[in-house]
């Protein structure tokens, strides 16, 4: 069982001259860094995805559930389609998108709004700034935790940053890593395979093996993996110590 953490990381998130507030409603958690106080824009667009999602599941309650992929519907509501096709073809359940795919809704709702967002939902983000934004790698009690980041440039947003991690936070992992970092300019495309990779990761010794199992897919750019002492990278990524 992965132990929740309390979110202190946001305390340490510098946005320099933009505004940042929170937004929960419910399970839904969210820090918000945009170029005004769009509080009540942000929550309205959450409210919008909880409906979504909720009236999606009690028509369909094993939606929650499932493990594996969910047959393509053409009237599910827009957020559901998203988790759906993200998640259709790397052997996860539509939820395992969920994070992510909030994160992009509601960023891409605020960006008609401001022109930098950044919506972090527990560690899965989306993102769009005006200058280059260094995003860093927690992996738990890993000697490499918080020792990398990634550098985002300009030209590469928005862009999805999601993670997976068996050790930290309280979502399901089938592996042992401390955690898979993967960037795609689809956050909900992000969430997904950073849960699937992570539950390939089984050990230090097959590291390689499972990333080259999604090292294809042509929606990533590329991502990070961390096991205890051990890190590997790959794609389009830049690393900076930090």
């Amino acid at each position: 069982m992965s132990q929740y953490r309390t979110r202190t990381y946001r305390k340490r998130v510098l946005a320099r001259n933009l505004i940042s507030f929170h937004v929960a409603v419910k399970e839904t958690d969210l820090w918000i860094s945009a170029g005004t106080n769009l509080k009540k824009e942000a929550r309205d667009l959450v409210f919008d995805c909880r409906h979504q999602l909720e009236t999606y599941i009690s028509l369909h309650p094993e939606f929650a559930t499932t493990l594996s992929a969910w047959p393509e519907d053409p009237y599910a509501p827009l957020l559901v389609r998203e988790m759906i096709e993200a998640t259709k073809k790397i052997g996860v359940g539509p939820m395992a998108s969920v994070a992510g795919a909030i994160a992009q809704y509601v960023c891409a709702g605020l960006l008609r709004l401001s022109s930098q967002v950044i919506v972090e939902n527990g560690g899965d983000i989306c993102l769009k700034a005006n200058r280059p934004v260094t995003v860093a790698i927690f992996a738990g009690t890993s000697p490499l935790s918080e020792r990398f980041g990634l550098l985002i440039p300009v030209k590469k947003m928005p862009l999805g940053i999601c993670s997976s991690s068996a050790t930290v936070g309280h979502s399901l992992s089938m592996g042992v890593a401390d955690v898979v970092c993967i960037l795609s300019f689809s956050a909900a495309m992000a969430d997904g395979v950073a849960t699937a990779l992570g539950n390939q990761i089984k050990g230090k010794g097959n590291i390689e093996k499972a990333i080259d199992s999604i090292r294809d897919l042509e929606e990533i750019l590329g991502g990070v993996v961390i096991v205890e002492d051990r890190m590997a990278s790959w794609g389009e990524i830049e690393l900076v110590r930090l």
